[in-house]
């Protein structure tokens, strides 16, 4: 066995990674082999597509591709909270609301998983080890069965002690437990249904996974109000209407995206795999899954703090910060649309060892969302009074909110640089240390920063802290990013041990 030279997939040297036999003993790419690059310029690479051509015009291609499935995603959100906002009464939205952390976790878990998948995915395809793509692939989804079945099962067996937790009951926690029985069936939909669509990003497909959204989110707009208040035949399920319309569609969703996965990008195989393969390859995905749902995780805790101490100010505080927090999201949007498949990018230019188009990619990147949010943020905060105006008619909450939208903005580019500094790292086999990033922000800078302007009873200064946080979290993610891919080797070159040690700390088999 050669000896590694580099740091890959975390604790697994680069001249080492699993093959479709289990061993770690087959190089990823043959010391005799020539250069990557040489192959790339002869012709397709087995679905490395973004080791070619310009990264500025690959990233803005992808970006394009995916704005409408980023808002089909938004779409997808709201659609039942809006239906079950015409039933009578309160009571049905109220146990909408109560449903959204338990939601927010499962999103987070798949989505985490989901990236153990397609990181490692991305390496392989980049090193034209297809096979090895294919099998990870294989293996990810098979362990996102287990996975999803597991938390479905162990979610319906706990609706009641969970939700008391959050403090409901009578008719809200009866609502609650009618949505959420259907809501855990789907579970192996859901995550199905993410990993594929995330698949195909990684195979450099963005428009078909864009459809693939539009399309779960025109059955789940079409379904819902067939479900929820009936219609011939279909009797009216209410609140129970509303998980069933959105299970039916993250399996049809789940089942046409498996399919182009499939057949047109041949990415699952159909074939015996011995279980100490199959372990390899879990093992991998979970090193990777486990640190992104984690700082997944994360982000909706510090939103809660912000919320909890904004409550304290009073109903009006609380009205003017949700509504600006659903204004951010116009601001971002494009920019998610931007970043949803840099960690693809990155990962695949990091199994061709192209660090050179790392380095491309993460300037672009960063100088897009300086640009980008920066002139987005100078208009929130020039219009900020009349923006406040569109969302309420209260003249407190109009008060706040316009004080939210003259502080926050400014750090909106900060914010963004400091995700796409994540991926950088997650893409480049480092998931633990862009866990670390998220974990300082939220942890080491927004949450103390927060309590500190609550404790001190300083409205304006708990959106101080949002900006603070966001503009250290920025600063020291650039700085961190950039200083990673300064260090990479020459194009081809093994990725050297140290340089990965010097910036993020990461020691031999300890990565995260």
């Amino acid at each position: 066995m050669g000896q590694g030279k580099a740091l890959y997939m975390g604790g697994i040297t680069d001249n080492q990674a699993v093959d479709t036999r289990g061993s770690i003993e087959e190089p990823l790419i043959p010391a005799e082999e020539p250069l990557v690059l040489d192959y790339f310029r002869q012709g397709d690479a087995g679905g490395a597509v973004y080791t070619r051509g310009s990264i500025g015009g690959t990233m803005i291609r992808n970006t394009l591709g995916m704005l409408a499935g980023t808002l089909a995603m938004s779409g997808y959100n709201i659609a039942g909270a809006y239906f079950i906002g015409h039933l009578p009464g309160h009571e049905s939205l109220a146990a909408m609301g109560f449903t959204f952390p338990v939601v927010m976790l499962a999103a987070c878990l798949f989505r985490g998983l989901s990236a153990g998948i397609t990181t490692p995915t991305a390496h392989a395809l980049g090193a034209r080890r297809r096979r090895r793509a294919e099998g990870l692939a294989t293996s990810g989804l098979l362990l996102t069965v287990l996975f999803s079945v597991t938390f479905g099962v162990a979610g319906m067996a706990t609706i009641d002690p969970v939700f008391r937790l959050f403090d409901a009951h009578g008719e809200v926690l009866r609502l609650v437990r009618e949505y959420m029985h259907i809501w855990y069936l789907g579970c192996v939909t859901a995550s199905l249904a993410m990993a594929g669509n995330d698949l195909l990003l990684t195979v450099g497909a963005p428009k078909t996974a864009s459809a693939m959204m539009i399309v779960g989110m025109v059955i789940n707009i079409m379904l819902d109000p067939l479900f929820i208040f009936g219609w011939g035949p279909v009797p009216a399920m209410g609140v129970r209407g509303a998980a069933v319309g959105t299970v039916i569609a993250q399996g049809l969703s789940a089942c046409l995206v498996l399919w182009v996965v499939y057949h047109k990008y041949k990415m699952i195989r159909f074939s015996r795999m011995p279980w100490r393969v199959m372990g390899r390859r879990w093992r991998i995905v979970v090193r990777f899954g486990v640190p992104v749902a984690l700082g997944m995780f994360l982000q909706p805790l510090g939103v809660a703090v912000v919320i909890r101490a904004a409550s304290s100010f009073g109903n009006a505080a609380i009205a003017a910060v949700a509504a600006a927090s659903r204004l951010e999201i116009l601001a971002f949007m494009v920019p998610m649309a931007f970043g949803v498949t840099m960690t693809a990018v990155v990962g695949q230019n990091f199994g061709a060892r192209l660090y050179s188009r790392i380095g491309q990619c993460r300037r672009f990147a960063m100088r897009f969302a300086l640009c980008y949010l920066t002139f987005a943020g100078v208009m929130f905060v020039v219009f900020s009074k009349g923006l406040a105006g569109l969302f309420s008619n209260d003249p407190e909450v109009q008060r706040i909110m316009t004080i939210n939208l003259r502080i926050i903005p400014w750090g909106f580019a900060f914010l963004e640089i400091h995700r796409f500094s994540t991926f950088v790292f997650t893409g480049s086999g480092k998931p633990g240390a862009a866990a670390l990033l998220n974990t300082l922000r939220m942890v080491g800078l927004l949450i103390p920063l927060t309590v500190l302007a609550w404790w001190l009873g300083w409205l304006p200064g708990v959106f101080g802290a949002r900006l603070a946080a966001d503009v250290l979290a920025g600063v020291i993610g650039w700085t961190l990013a950039r200083g990673l891919t300064r260090r990479f080797p020459a194009d081809g070159l093994p990725f050297p041990f140290p340089a990965v040690a010097a910036v993020t700390g990461g020691g031999v088999g300890g990565e995260g």
